[in-house]
């Protein structure tokens, strides 16, 4: 379901509690990315990004994505926990539109030079840019489909190679999905994204090149880190956006 948020100059496709799957520029709007150097814990790096808006005179409402660092994978009800706090920060801030979550988000750990405490990345706001194409993010999607009504993990535990195909295939296939419902294609992106501290070369060639188009042009970044709930091997995520800023925090 796509959605649209005229106080924030973009739409979404609804998603669950913690993030929208995605959003896309309103039209004379485009995206910028903030990249915290250094990353910044939650509580200064929600700071930092009022701060931010306020710097490029853009209201609260025009943030629509967030990326995530935390020390390691959560179980299940452990990510539960996580998310209720910061669901509240984005209502704090007024953000819901209907109900909905509008902001995107990828959450992952990083197996090396991993962070102390769950922190923040980077984020994205929209501003205003008349000349621009489709500006976008993509949340990170794990492998994660929806078979028979059920939502479940793809090969779970299995990283064999043919499990691993399976996850990658998922993977492309949902961000697919994601692109088409906002009337986008790969070959906009500026950034593509993959997390696994798996051996995925062997579907780079035959799966993930192939999938992503000219996207390959502008290359894939490799990030060795995990997923942020256990039992979930791969992430992927990409955007488009018209510039990228240093946060210094």
């Amino acid at each position: 379901m796509i959605i649209e948020n005229p106080a924030g100059n973009y739409s979404f496709i609804r998603g669950i509690g913690p993030f929208s799957a995605g959003v896309r520029a309103a039209a004379g709007f485009a995206i910028v990315h903030a990249v915290l150097k250094p990353f910044a814990p939650l509580v200064q790096g929600y700071a930092l990004i009022e701060r931010e808006l306020g710097r490029a005179q853009r209201p609260i409402h025009a943030l629509c994505g967030i990326q995530l660092r935390v020390p390691a994978p959560f179980s299940r009800a452990g990510f539960d926990e996580f998310n209720r706090p910061y669901i509240a920060q984005l209502r704090g801030w007024g953000l819901e539109v209907g109900g909905a979550n509008p902001v995107t988000r990828t959450n992952v750990a990083l197996e090396a030079s991993a962070v102390a405490e769950p922190s923040i990345a980077s984020f994205f706001y929209t501003t205003p840019s008349p000349n621009t194409g489709p500006n976008w993010v993509i949340s990170g999607i794990p492998e994660i489909a929806s078979r028979d009504g059920a939502v479940q993990i793809v090969a779970p535990n299995d990283t064999t190679p043919e499990g691993l195909r399976q996850k990658t295939t998922c993977v492309l296939e949902v961000m697919g999905r994601h692109l088409a419902e906002l009337g986008l294609s790969w070959d906009q992106a500026t950034t593509v994204n993959l997390y696994a501290i798996h051996d995925l070369h062997p579907m780079m060639t035959s799966m993930i090149l192939p999938a992503i188009g000219a996207a390959s042009r502008v290359g894939i970044t490799w990030h060795h880190a995990r997923p942020p709930v256990s039992g979930l091997a791969i992430e992927l995520d990409g955007w488009a956006v018209e510039r990228k800023v240093i946060v210094r925090s």
